[in-house]
């Protein structure tokens, strides 16, 4: 058994998406375990090199998780020919162009969502990257949740009958920052900034709905911005600019050929009273199901109870109880960690990946539909993208 190296260039990696779930419980998680294991028994290791703007950061994150390899000259970084992937997570902004720069560099390219603020530059850099000939990837991490994977097994197996509809609802309560501090950086609430709950979340809601309950069609969508002042990192007060809340509503063709309606609400000003901070309910003529991050909970048509609507009397069912949990039938790894297995298996022995920068693409297409919706009031439909 062989151990081959990879070396890999990761920029924006001191922010909390890149910190957390790409660097900390995706590749040193994947190097502590020895390496991504190849079909013939091989190993591969990542060796990455941390690229930031703050050396003092950079030097501190990689000294914190045993990595000897960081700077701040990403234009060094990429001349290395020793060091074949650049992976970035850094502002949506400045992604097309660093991109760019490292396909050109004929580095393989993987990085988060959204991979650019506007479809124009999005399918820009998708088509560099199909004509280049080097392997790219878009996080899509929803779809490896375990929540999502049940969902995902249910649907597979008939469980649904025909599909009808979906609803998700998504989020939870951002502190303003006056009385509380804020635990979401303050940029999110600018839209000069890149900033946005339909540019952050819509895209997420692109590749979940044509995977897991069909392709969509159209969007009407209405955006709101709740929360007109907030407090920012420095404790000054600021005019938010971008949206804080969106609601959607998709029209699918589901996996049969159905017609499925998805109802999307996404905000960071409502508080939680559900069992997670994400829930996607779907009913079907055979079945109904919950799912959220990591649970499952199904009810099938022989279970469904029969109520009575009575306004006059109190409510003897406890429907939560009614529903049947579907059970862990194997280790669930971090979403995240397993999207990077297979992008290095990818890489390394040519594994099939579908989880392209054109699919990262459809998400701002996605995206510009709904903000098309928002601006002027009406259906927006959703053509095939062409790359």
């Amino acid at each position: 058994m062989a151990t081959q190296r990879l070396g890999i260039i990761m920029h924006g990696v001191t922010g909390r998406m890149g910190m957390n779930q790409h660097l900390i419980r995706s590749i040193v998680a994947i190097r502590n375990q020895g390496g991504v294991t190849l079909s013939n028994g091989d190993k591969v290791m990542p060796d990455p090199i941390l690229i930031g703007r703050n050396a003092e950061k950079i030097e501190a994150l990689a000294n914190a998780n045993g990595i000897s390899r960081f700077g701040t000259d990403l234009d060094q970084a990429l001349a290395n020919k020793d060091d074949t992937v650049f992976f970035d997570a850094g502002t949506t902004q400045m992604r097309p162009t660093l991109l760019a720069k490292a396909i050109q560099a004929g580095k393989h390219v993987y990085c988060e969502k959204p991979i650019a603020t506007n479809l124009n530059e999005a399918v820009e850099i998708a088509r560099l990257a199909e004509k280049s000939g080097v392997k790219h990837g878009a996080v899509q991490d929803k779809l490896f949740l375990p929540g999502l994977r049940k969902l995902d097994m249910l649907r597979k197996a008939g469980f649904f009958g025909k599909m009808l509809s979906v609803r998700i609802e998504f989020g939870y309560w951002v502190f303003e920052g006056d009385l509380q501090p804020i635990q979401r950086p303050s940029w999110n609430y600018r839209k000069e900034d890149g900033g946005g709950i339909i540019l952050d979340m819509v895209c997420h809601w692109r590749y979940v709905l044509d995977n897991l309950f069909g392709e969509v069609q159209s969007v009407s969508c209405l955006g709101a911005t709740h929360i007109p002042t907030r407090w920012d990192e420095a404790n000054k007060a600021y005019e938010c600019t971008a949206d804080d809340a969106a609601y959607a509503t998709f029209q699918l063709k589901g996996h049969q050929g159905e017609h499925v309606v998805a109802q999307v609400n996404s905000s960071w000003t409502t508080r939680v009273n559900r069992e997670d901070l994400v829930t996607f309910h779907v009913d079907g003529t055979h079945g109904s199901a919950v799912a959220g991050l990591q649970a499952c909970k199904a009810q099938s048509r022989v279970n469904t109870p029969r109520p009575v609507w009575n306004p006059d009397v109190k409510q003897t069912m406890t429907f939560t109880d009614q529903w049947q949990e579907v059970p862990d039938t194997q280790f669930y790894d971090n979403g995240f960690k397993i999207q990077w297995e297979h992008f290095i298996r990818h890489i390394v022995e040519n594994e099939p990946y579908r989880w392209t920068l054109p699919e990262g693409a459809k998400g701002v297409q996605l995206v510009e539909a709904a903000l098309q919706s928002w601006q002027e009031r009406r259906w927006v439909d959703v053509a095939p993208l062409k790359i």
